[in-house]
């Protein structure tokens, strides 16, 4: 891959490290505004839900700020966009949708097809 085309990923993985972070910080911030109180406990269980909700999202983001993480660490040592399945080159489109992806279309979809044959 040029060295353009990896300076563009990096700073992609950079963006979404960053506004993944800057979510987080939203969040506890909000979470710490103690001035929230319901008294009908229908609205105290709506809030405890969408709450929930949010906690759940963040423990999303913290999993894919580990692997924004390993696909820097792999521009780093150069092997972004090569396929850990198969070594083929990992399609543009695929790396635009998806930057963190380790997988090229073929095998991700063999990956999941193996997965529902299993379930």
């Amino acid at each position: 891959m040029k060295q353009e085309q990896l300076a563009y990923y990096k700073e992609k993985l950079e963006k979404m490290s960053k506004d993944i972070l800057d979510g987080a910080d939203k969040t506890l911030t909000e979470m710490n505004d103690h001035s929230t109180n319901f008294p009908d406990p229908a609205d105290r269980a709506s809030a405890e839900s969408d709450r929930n909700f949010e906690l759940r999202l963040r423990d999303r983001e913290r999993k894919l700020l580990s692997k924004i993480k390993q696909a820097s660490e792999r521009i780093e040592d150069e092997s972004f966009g090569i396929c850990d399945g198969c070594g083929d080159d990992i399609g543009e489109k695929r790396l635009e949708a998806r930057p963190v992806t380790t997988l090229c279309i073929n095998c991700k979809t063999a990956q999941e097809n193996s997965e529902k044959g299993k379930s």
